[in-house]
């Protein structure tokens, strides 16, 4: 099975989010092929769920669109399963407690580790209650990646220092969404990451264009997006795919530079 560490060997990450069902599974399969061929190095899949508290109206109108599809946490385990036969870079779930609570956190992660997922986010558990996922997580060697908010400041240092896998960096308050100019001073959160952990940091929320991506990965290890990829899954449908690999391309592109 893929390393998430793996994902930062070669220079400067590039993550992307997929909402799993959005237009239909199929798509979301050969976005995920198209994604990786062109460059991402880490794909975080979305388990859709019916109060995405975290998303903003983008993706959030994606978890509806999937979940009114039909598209179940037994069919993503199974997409994974099959893109698993050729997809070689890490994949991670992103998604809320209760999908994880409502499944059976057992039977859940045990299905994570049988199918090949990587690392599990859960953006609604503040790090103070992840225990009740962590030992779970271990035991079955999926790495539950925590998250670090502009809001963190005195809890950033006790976040690094227990991190697994990456540490995905919030670049501004509120939602996800793309934004036009990102405000928040990375540079000092990720100098105070440095200090207490060589776990890899990426930043998310907020990127849309290469010239940001690069920005936000001139300080950190990576640049995740979500929202600017799942609108060109909602604009395009079932045509998506190969879109996403012109952007996943060109945003790479722009991290390469960097590497």
């Amino acid at each position: 099975m893929s390393n998430i560490a793996n994902a930062f060997d070669h220079g400067k990450a590039f993550i992307a989010f997929i909402t799993c069902g959005d237009p239909d599974l199929a798509t979301t399969a050969a976005t995920v092929r198209a994604a990786a061929a062109a460059g991402a190095d880490l794909i975080e899949l979305g388990i859709p769920f019916s109060d995405p508290t975290a998303e903003g109206p983008v993706i959030q109108e994606a978890n509806v669109r999937a979940l009114a599809g039909g598209v179940t946490t037994d069919k993503i385990f199974e997409l994974v399963r099959e893109l698993r036969k050729d997809v070689t870079i890490p994949l991670v779930f992103m998604t809320y407690a209760n999908v994880v609570f409502s499944y059976g956190a057992e039977r859940f992660l045990g299905k994570c580790s049988e199918v090949g997922i990587d690392g599990l986010i859960l953006p609604d558990v503040p790090f103070e209650e992840r225990e009740e996922f962590l030992p779970v997580c271990r035991k079955y060697g999926v790495k539950l990646v925590s998250l670090i908010a502009p809001t963190s400041s005195d809890r950033i240092a006790m976040i690094a220092k227990e991190a697994e896998g990456f540490l995905y960096i919030v670049s501004s308050l509120g939602v996800t969404g793309t934004r036009s100019e990102i405000r928040t001073d990375l540079a000092s959160i990720v100098a105070e990451v440095r200090k207490n952990t060589d776990i890899p940091c990426a930043v998310g929320f907020g990127i849309s264009t290469p010239e940001q991506a690069r920005a936000m990965a001139e300080v950190s290890d990576g640049a995740i997006v979500g929202s600017a990829i799942v609108k060109l899954l909602t604009k395009y449908g079932t045509e998506a795919p190969e879109h996403v690999a012109e952007y996943v391309r060109s945003m790479k592109d722009a991290l390469r530079t960097l590497a």
